[in-house]
């Protein structure tokens, strides 16, 4: 027994008039609409002024971004090396598509911020680039360099945006409010007993 198919109907679907049920003037219509946006085009390149690019994304990449442009998310570093951010959860927290993951750690060896990400993701697959994170850091620990993301992925899950890349990518260090690099613990020379054996560091003997 065969189902038959029953077609969904929307609550706006579109209603076509007469004009459009001839098809035919549509289609006519279109063409013409392309047509001329072809010799406009053309016109440009012809009398010396500057038309339409096609790039062939990814293969190519335009350098002339537009000017709205935001970009691709830097975060910024310490003189370090280590990463500016301190997890305060500011980004994710002000960011409308809720797209930025920061699993926060704790390093008691830094007094100057002991709070640090452990994990910074920025799911680029349903980012819509506002730059809402960068102007609620208050760190300066967030930035967007003008580029273009490679966003051509067959799996969502390629899409994120680590940690890693997010520093290694163009890395900067230029940080509008710097933090001096976590103090490194003193290194004590080891000693020697009278058995010739080394003992624990500070001049403490050993017990063997």
């Amino acid at each position: 027994m065969s189902v038959r198919y029953q077609r969904k109907q929307y609550w706006n679907e579109p209603t076509m008039n007469w004009w459009e049920k001839a098809y035919l003037p549509e289609v006519l219509r279109g063409l013409f609409i392309t047509t001329g946006v072809f010799l406009r085009n053309m016109g440009k390149w012809v009398t010396g002024r500057r038309g339409a690019v096609t790039t062939y994304y990814p293969e190519e990449r335009r350098p002339d971004f537009a000017p709205r442009n935001r970009g691709k998310h830097v975060l910024t570093q310490r003189p370090d090396g280590s990463v500016q951010c301190i997890a305060c959860n500011m980004c994710a927290t002000v960011c409308p598509a809720k797209v930025i993951e920061i699993e926060p750690g704790f390093d008691a060896n830094d007094p100057a911020h002991p709070k640090y990400p452990v994990r910074f993701e920025i799911d680029y697959s349903r980012c819509v680039f506002c730059g809402m994170c960068v102007e609620a850091c208050p760190e300066d620990a967030i930035r967007m360099a003008p580029d273009v993301p490679n966003l051509v992925s067959d799996d969502r899950y390629n899409m994120w945006l680590t940690m890693d890349e997010m520093m290694t990518w163009r890395p900067q260090a230029d940080v509008a409010k710097p933090y001096p690099p976590k103090p490194t613990l003193p290194v004590l020379p080891l000693v020697r007993d009278a058995r010739g054996a080394h003992g624990v560091a500070g001049g403490v003997p050993s017990k063997h």
